[in-house]
């Protein structure tokens, strides 16, 4: 089999023309800074879609992810000491396996995060490994909740179980946008909300992040904060810290030249799913799994998960790892390295963030109620309910890029069957 020509992406921009109409709109008008129209549009056209009252344009998904955790740290446990972030070292209960950008929101505030378990069934934050998490440790009062792979979690139990507890929601749709739990959008089930217009998301602006609200006082919050806290003055007249986290004009073009084509997206990349899924049958492996009664996502990755016993033996590292092949047998680094091999991008699942150098030392709760201790941090269950390190050694995103045509796609799933050989 040879190599493709063009390279196989695993997600990259899909530009259709209307996005250069606004940058250069910017340009003839001379917005070249943090304000103008695009920005007005850009929040207005999310606004909208989603279903929010209000949206404050940002500099990237994680600013909006940042000051969403500030300003739940802030209502929480009032203002800070000088010197010290809103959470002030108060524990957090995140999802496990997502990208760091979910998380270290936490940590730039003062806080500590506890991890809580991965379930099968969506690949998010398990409610019953979060319920547990509320038995250990009652006085948390923040979660910060992720929709993996733009995959919906399971909203309806984890509200629930957050309410029951009085905890707030930071909802993290950064790889969601555009799915729907019960016909709602994702980024409007938190207490505060953010997406992401990253180079690889499924709208982009190649950066640019949107935090939604429906309160006015968080909005004018945000964007205050976002423009270093400048007061109403005619001087540059500063009372507490900001933060230079507002969005380009330049950028904004970009995603508001991306929104009309955003259903389109999303059909693009189901249709990748479902091309995967019946491509793939007959082989030892399932997709990243979703509620199809409750949820659609925008299927902006597809997975693959290799059976238990399919696997060969692998072992990872830090930052390598080694397989032994094996007939009839494979694991993800061997699907990965042949997929590099004829010029197609996969990439690993996201390692969870639990098992993370950084992170390593942070309590970590599974489902299961056998707890255990390793240095200071308390985990509830063994490894063998680990559900998220086990579909990171077992799992693998595949090529999902909306402009791979479907005899590419084919010959993507050769490649992969071929590894099973």
């Amino acid at each position: 089999m040879e190599k493709f020509e063009k390279k196989i992406w695993l997600s990259s921009p899909t530009m259709h023309g209307d996005e250069l109409k606004w940058v250069t709109d910017a340009f003839d008008k001379n917005w070249i800074t943090t304000a103008g129209e695009n920005v007005n549009e850009c929040e207005k056209l999310v606004a909208e879609y989603v279903g929010c009252k209000y949206a404050v344009a940002l500099s990237c998904g994680t600013a909006s992810l940042h000051l969403a955790v500030k300003l739940a740290g802030e209502k929480l446990y009032g203002q800070p000491k000088p010197n010290q972030g809103t959470l002030q070292g108060h524990k957090v209960f995140c999802s496990d396996m997502t990208f760091d950008a979910t998380v270290n929101p936490v940590a730039y505030e003062d806080g500590e995060a506890v991890f809580i378990d991965t379930e099968r069934d969506t690949w998010n934050m398990d409610p019953v490994a979060l319920e547990k998490a509320f038995e250990i440790y009652p006085d948390v009062k923040l979660v910060v909740l992720v929709h993996l792979y733009g995959t919906p979690a399971k909203i309806d139990e984890i509200k629930a179980i957050c309410d029951k507890h009085g905890a707030l929601i930071v909802e993290d749709a950064a790889e969601s946008f555009g799915a729907t739990y019960k016909g709602k959008q994702t980024g409007t089930f938190g207490d505060y909300n953010a997406i992401s217009f990253n180079g690889n998301k499924i709208i982009t602006g190649s950066s640019g992040g949107m935090f939604l609200t429906d309160s006015q006082e968080d909005a004018e919050k945000v964007r205050k904060w976002s423009t270093q806290s400048r007061e109403a003055a005619p001087w540059y007249q500063h009372e507490e810290i900001g933060y230079n986290y507002r969005i380009s004009n330049i950028v904004a073009g970009i995603v508001r030249g991306q929104m009309p084509y955003l259903e389109e997206h999303i059909a693009q990349k189901k249709a990748i799913y479902m091309r995967y899924k019946e491509g793939l049958k007959g082989l030892p492996v399932t997709m990243n799994p979703y509620d199809e009664n409750n949820s659609e996502p925008n299927f902006w990755l597809s997975c693959m998960l290799i059976n238990e016993d399919a696997m060969c033996k692998q072992v990872r590292g830090e930052q390598d790892a080694l397989y032994i092949s094996e007939k009839g047998k494979t694991c993800p680094t061997e699907i990965l390295e042949t997929l590099a091999k004829y010029n197609a991008e996969g990439r690993p699942i996201w390692k969870p963030m639990h098992a993370q150098p950084i992170y390593r030392m942070n309590p970590f709760i599974t489902a299961n109620g056998n707890g255990r201790a390793r240095s200071n941090a308390y985990i509830a269950g063994n490894g063998a309910h680990d559900v998220g390190n086990d579909i990171f050694r077992r799992g693998l995103c595949l090529p999902s890029d909306n402009k791979m045509t479907a005899e590419e796609q084919d010959r993507v799933i050769e490649i992969i069957r071929s590894c099973f050989e």
